[in-house]
């Protein structure tokens, strides 16, 4: 969700910081990780149990999965190279719970929540002040009054409508804030940026149940778009995706949380239990990746170029802010003309115009590989997903567009599970009943106004 705080960062770069544009940063090219990540016969390691699978329990274990889903290069190569550059091994014994629309996930999180004993770390892009945030609020401020420690991350530029009255609030309470990157320039800290944002939307309780995606705290989550669609509701709802985890890959979450707090120079943390023993809890392997701005690898960047070389039947992808570079572009290209069924879902409607456009400027590119691309129409779409070959998902808060890629504090969760990619994938047939279809034949008959909009838009996609 940008809410038009992209335009007001791209004011404040064509005022402030002109001379970044001739020293702009840069996308790693995938082929530079190939070499180092694969050697004779390369497995990805797995941590079960408290230890490294052997390689012949790793066979075995992805032997089972590929027998389910079927041929796929997904399952080895593409994890291989995600391991190498990110250094997280997959996780073995994790149920994934997949959490549609706000509803969904705000109940399941305040389910969490109340039931929580010792913490709750919370990070969000943002928390507004409305009968959303103000319930989220009521609960914390409860939890830590009965000895629980709770532990608040908001970005200063996705919070920056919300009144720090109601920040002060919560740390009245007892509750421990830090405030990302501050608008402030009388709050900076070492390194600040103003382009760089924590986009993460992480929960962990009691270290043993997490949850990432896309949802913000926000009202406009308040309405299911299921209902909107159904005509219960006459207000365009948001269409979200999240995913709750429990098992042993919760500590991956909560490593990144307690990571960001140390960057930012947060106060002391109390003395909780942040990573309690965790058994298993389900099938599911899941790997999270958290990427950063300033660092070489752009773990969620990379994350969607391999998934798309190395998918073997279907590549399903789903996204509100669509703004490939050219290196994105040929990895779907290249992987419809080898016979991958590539299926975008993106949006009708949008909060950003100029994200629109210009993401709508590379569908003819796109479709002339046959590339099937289709708007989702009756909500405003924000989920932030994909699926591949029936077993490989991720869940996250990456757009696909440079703003994601190259500034943000960006998460997603990577779960290998035939049936939660059968979850999702009846979630995207869903979101495909209810959304149109681009042909190329009509594409190219829009008007000239449009295209001239289009043009125009792509000329800023380096800032968007």
């Amino acid at each position: 969700m940008n809410r038009g705080y992209k335009k007001f960062l791209i004011l404040s770069i064509l005022f402030t910081c002109l001379s970044v544009l001739t020293h702009c940063a840069s996308l790693p090219r995938i082929e530079d990780r190939m070499t180092e990540a694969f050697t004779e016969n390369p497995l990805p390691r797995i941590i079960a149990h408290h230890r490294t699978l052997s390689r012949k329990e790793t066979k075995a274990l992805l032997g089972r999965l590929e027998r389910e889903a079927g041929p796929t290069d997904i399952l080895k190569r593409q994890t291989i190279i995600m391991q190498e550059i990110s250094g997280r091994p997959l996780i073995a014994g994790n149920h994934a719970t997949l959490l549609v629309d706000g509803p969904a996930t705000y109940q399941a999180m305040f389910e969490a929540i109340r039931a929580a004993k010792d913490h709750i770390n919370l990070e969000t892009y943002i928390f507004d002040d409305d009968g959303v945030g103000r319930r989220f609020a009521d609960l914390l401020l409860q939890k830590q009054a009965e000895g629980v420690q709770v532990n608040l991350i908001y970005d200063a530029l996705g919070c920056l409508n919300t009144p720090a009255a109601f920040f002060q609030r919560l740390s009245g309470g007892g509750i421990q804030i830090l405030q990302f990157n501050p608008i402030n320039p009388s709050e900076v800290r070492a390194g600040w940026h103003i382009t760089h944002r924590d986009h993460r939307k992480i929960l962990v309780v009691d270290g043993k149940i997490a949850f990432t995606g896309g949802v913000n705290i926000s009202g406009v989550y308040s309405a299911s778009s299921i209902k909107v669609e159904s005509g219960e509701k006459a207000t365009l709802a948001w269409r979200d995706t999240h995913v709750q985890i429990e098992g042993p890959a919760v500590a991956q979450l909560q490593e990144l949380f307690l990571e960001t707090w140390k960057k930012q120079k947060g106060p002391p943390l109390a003395a909780k239990n942040y990573f309690p023993s965790l058994k298993r809890e389900g099938n599911d392997l899941i790997q999270v990746i958290g990427s950063t701005p300033g660092e070489q690898n752009r773990l969620t960047y990379l994350m969607y170029i391999s998934s798309a070389m190395f998918a073997t039947k279907f590549i399903h992808l789903t996204n509100p802010y669509f703004v490939p570079d050219e290196q994105m572009v040929d990895a779907l290209r290249e992987a419809s003309q080898r016979g991958v069924d590539v299926k975008l879902i993106l949006p009708s409607i949008s909060d950003e115009s100029l994200v629109f456009y210009a993401g709508r400027s590379y569908y003819s590119k796109l479709l002339e590989a046959g590339i099937k691309i289709y708007e989702r129409r009756g909500g405003v779409l924000h989920a932030k997903t994909a699926t591949v070959d029936g077993v490989w998902s991720t869940i996250g808060s990456t757009n696909m567009d440079l703003w994601s890629f190259l500034r943000n504090n960006e998460v997603n969760a990577i779960i290998l599970g035939v049936d939660f990619a059968d979850q999702m994938e009846n979630l995207f047939m869903k979101d495909l009943e209810n959304s149109d279809e681009i042909h190329l034949a009509q594409w190219e008959k829009r008007p000239l106004p449009e295209r001239l909009r289009e043009w125009f838009s792509r000329l800023m996609s380096y800032w968007l």
